[in-house]
């Protein structure tokens, strides 16, 4: 229910009250945050329901996700420990570019650069001159996958990310929030009300008539958009036609394996399937367009490719990929699957979680709500959101798959210009580019490019000058990193000596993994 309010907080007002509408993931990132950069600055309240359900597919992160948790003041492996997590330095693709092949999107470098030029022309020349090395044996994250090792650190560095259980990652995100001030209140919403004239939110009224007012406020009711939408009717860009899957069912296994550190992704007939191990189980789920399989054939694909006893039986979850026409509109921020959704693929909804929280860190309107800050703040999420959709709709468009209708379309479909602008270069050229900020690096967007069968028709020829060297340069580096990840120990005898836990700390009464969904 949506109602009219005499007053409300408009442009010019000071903002120092902000109410976040919504828990889980999403809620607890935005508390978190605002409460460490401004403890004692702003009064912050949290509105959530425990009998509201949670999505349950956010426990896959890429590497940002730890700076982020340093910036913080988080302590790693009490993280870790606390969340059930694993370590994570690649994602693997299965059934992608082909029927019966793979490839790794690791989390690092290929190579070194040499004389400003990046490695992997030295590579492509080396290749036409017949070396039969694949690009991933020169990078340290492509083989520690390939191998299931792992180990911190330095020089080189094995870069990482995490998988975690988001129902405990919520709990511990919430407990140092509380500690820096943050109130939570249970219950439900009832009422949204604004106010005539802007239509500036005032408060939220909850069910048990319990009244929430506030200059800001933070939308992290999932889909719905509680606040974003129903309030403010903001609207929203559908990308379906990009990215077609618009549903997923999954379920949790008992661990049965070794937890390998990376996320599996295996394309099926009509979208793919995710393997996500913590310690304690692992996440599995089937992505698919509801065009080209029903929820029932995707439970009985699902039961059967995963393995392993069940925690509980296989729920189904209505997705829409997309974003918000404004993450910001009037003073109502979005974060999360309220302001947006790219599917599950590159594990990229925690990093938008997290980059939204610091987004608004940077831009808090403290001398009150105006346009050219919501306007910044609008801009950065749409170029951010805009670029990983592309990367992900790379993965779909640029196929050979002749086995399914469903490959078929998306090889046929229309993509966004900016991508195709970015794999003509390349194909032309050899040429790989990724801008400050952009969330996925140079040998992000070759991983998958190359991966999905996109050949270059030249390189930098600048490569081809050091022949007499370039054996040896190239012998010299693949041995390095064999060196380097040979002495590395399994990344399950590394988790367990760093962050192993008893089951009892990974009990949550009621939880369930996720992001709430309202």
């Amino acid at each position: 229910m949506i109602q009219n309010a005499d007053t409300a907080p408009g442009p010019g007002k000071a903002v120092r009250k902000v109410v976040i509408a919504g828990g889980g993931t999403a809620g607890w990132v935005a508390a978190m945050s605002l409460s460490k950069y401004f403890e004692g600055l702003l009064d912050i309240t949290l509105v959530e329901s425990e009998e509201i359900g949670t999505i349950g597919v956010g426990e896959s992160t890429v590497p940002p996700i730890v700076a982020f948790h340093r910036a913080l003041g988080i302590n790693e492996r009490d993280f870790m420990t606390q969340c059930a997590a694993t370590f994570k330095v690649a994602i693997w693709f299965e059934n992608w570019g082909r029927l019966g092949d793979w490839y790794l999107h690791p989390f690092g470098r290929y190579g070194e650069p040499a004389q400003m030029i990046h490695f992997y022309h030295f590579w492509l020349h080396a290749r036409e001159k017949g070396l039969k090395v694949p690009l991933g044996e020169y990078c340290y994250e492509w083989l520690a996958a390939v191998k299931n090792k792992f180990a911190l650190r330095e020089n080189p560095r094995i870069n990482y990310a995490y998988h975690f259980d988001a129902a405990l990652y919520a709990r511990y995100l919430r407990k140092f929030a509380e500690q820096r001030g943050v109130k939570r209140v249970e219950g439900k919403i009832k009422t949204v009300r604004t106010r005539d004239g802007d239509g500036f939110v005032e408060s939220l009224e909850l069910e048990s008539g319990k009244i929430l007012d506030g200059d800001l406020f933070i939308d992290c009711t999932g889909f719905r958009g509680l606040l974003i939408e129903g309030a403010l009717k903001t609207g929203y860009e559908d990308w379906q036609h990009w990215l077609p899957c618009d549903s997923a069912v999954a379920f949790q296994t008992r661990v049965d394996t070794p937890a390998a550190p990376y996320t599996a992704c295996h394309a099926h007939t009509a979208g793919w399937r995710w393997n996500i191990p913590v310690q304690h189980r692992v996440g599995n789920g089937v992505v698919f367009c509801s065009q080209y399989m029903s929820a029932d054939e995707a439970r009985a694909l699902l039961i059967k490719d995963s393995g392993g006893a069940p925690v509980k039986d296989p729920w189904l979850i209505k997705i829409k990929a997309g974003r918000r026409k404004q993450a910001w509109n009037k003073n109502v921020v979005a974060f999360g699957l309220s302001a947006g959704f790219i599917e599950p693929l590159e594990s990229t909804s925690i990093h938008t979680i997290t980059t939204a929280a610091m987004r608004l860190i940077n831009l808090f309107p403290f001398g009150g709500v105006n346009d050219y800050v919501r306007d910044q703040y609008n801009e950065q999420t749409r170029y951010e959101l805009e670029r990983i959709r592309d990367f992900v709709v790379m993965h779909y468009h640029y196929n050979q798959r002749e086995d399914a209708p469903f490959w078929k379309m998306c090889r046929e479909m229309e993509i966004p210009e900016s991508l195709r602008t970015r794999v003509e270069l390349f194909r032309q050229g050899g040429y790989v580019y990724s801008k400050d900020n952009e969330l996925f690096t140079v040998d992000s967007w070759l991983s998958v490019t190359m991966g999905q069968h996109i050949q270059p028709r030249t390189y930098n020829l600048f490569a081809g000058q050091a022949n007499q060297e370039l054996k040896a340069f190239m012998t010299q580096h693949r041995a390095k990193v064999a060196e380097v990840v040979n002495a590395l120990p399994t990344h399950a005898d590394f988790v367990k000596q760093y962050c192993g836990a008893s089951e009892a700390a990974w009990l949550v009464p009621g939880g369930e993994s996720g992001e709430k969904a309202r």
